[in-house]
């Protein structure tokens, strides 16, 4: 891919998103960068980059902006799949319309925009996805089962279009994201209070839901080096089916895989203080 692509990046508000627009923009590339809010995007126009205002849960404005770069560049070449959040809460103060929101923006909402993409690339004989995850789709952590189990689908989901879109000359990467600073902690920690307050089982550890909003911001990476991973992977010659980036990227999946479940389990259990939910007598 060593020639100019068109490039649509969902979720580029801040963080990783933001990165690599600006980053697939300076090696040239044709980038059109998506965030719920327009006003998050100023200022990278001045580096060439069209800003798309891009709710991925709406349909109409996923369709919008397939229609618009069909339009100007002639399709998208790259998708790549970045926008995300947290619900992070016990599961049982987590409502029905949380896990319905957590599962459209994390999972639904890419496979659509990937099913609105694909067909003009194999019209033009080929094309790319990157879809972000994280190592939490591996890992799981007490207070973001609604998250781990949305990263977790779209892992699967990855590996499942690799193989169905690989005959159509459509590759698919997954980026399996590690502690990388962004706005993550901060828009999850304001919704922690929505979920688990007063009457909350869970309101004697209550601080550590609020501690895991944030667990991996003290000893993260900044995405500007994750950017640069990406960019390096998905617009080289031949794109790998996952890459590892951000801090804990490659080791957590592997502690999941080698250290046995009952012993991460009481590890974690202690890590986020529910030990004191037993000692109050809470769970009782």
């Amino acid at each position: 891919m060593s020639h100019p692509r068109a490039v649509l990046i969902t979720g580029c508000s801040s963080g990783i998103g933001r990165a690599l627009a600006l980053e697939c923009a300076a090696r040239g590339h044709r980038v059109y960068a998506g965030a719920r809010r327009p006003e998050t995007l100023a200022g990278l126009s001045a580096h060439g980059i069209t800003a798309v205002e891009l709710d991925v849960t709406n349909p109409e404005a996923r369709s919008a902006a397939l229609a618009r770069m069909q339009a100007e560049a002639g399709g998208v070449d790259v998708l790549v799949n970045n926008a995300g959040f947290g619900a992070i809460a016990p599961l049982l103060d987590l409502p029905a319309q949380a896990w319905r929101e957590q599962l459209e923006t994390n999972l639904l909402a890419p496979l659509e925009l990937v099913r609105l993409a694909v067909p003009a690339m194999v019209e033009r004989g080929g094309g790319r996805v990157v879809n972000i995850g994280s190592v939490a789709g591996l890992f799981v952590t007490p207070f973001a089962g609604a998250y781990c189990a949305s990263k977790a689908a779209l892992n699967a989901a990855s590996e499942a279009l690799r193989m169905e879109l690989a005959p159509l000359g459509v590759e698919v990467m997954l980026v399996r994201a590690g502690a990388v600073r962004t706005r993550f902690a901060a828009n999850a920690r304001r919704r922690v209070g929505q979920w688990t307050g007063e009457g909350s089982l869970y309101e004697p550890v209550s601080h550590r839901v609020r501690e895991r909003a944030g667990a991996s911001q003290g000893w993260s990476q900044k995405p500007e080096t994750c950017a640069r991973r990406i960019a390096d992977a998905m617009l080289g010659a031949r794109m790998p089916a996952l890459l590892a980036v951000g801090r804990g990227g490659r080791a957590l999946p592997l502690l999941a895989r080698c250290l046995p479940l009952s012993l991460r389990a009481a590890w974690l259990v202690r890590r986020f203080g529910l030990a004191d939910l037993h000692s109050t007598g809470v769970t009782r």
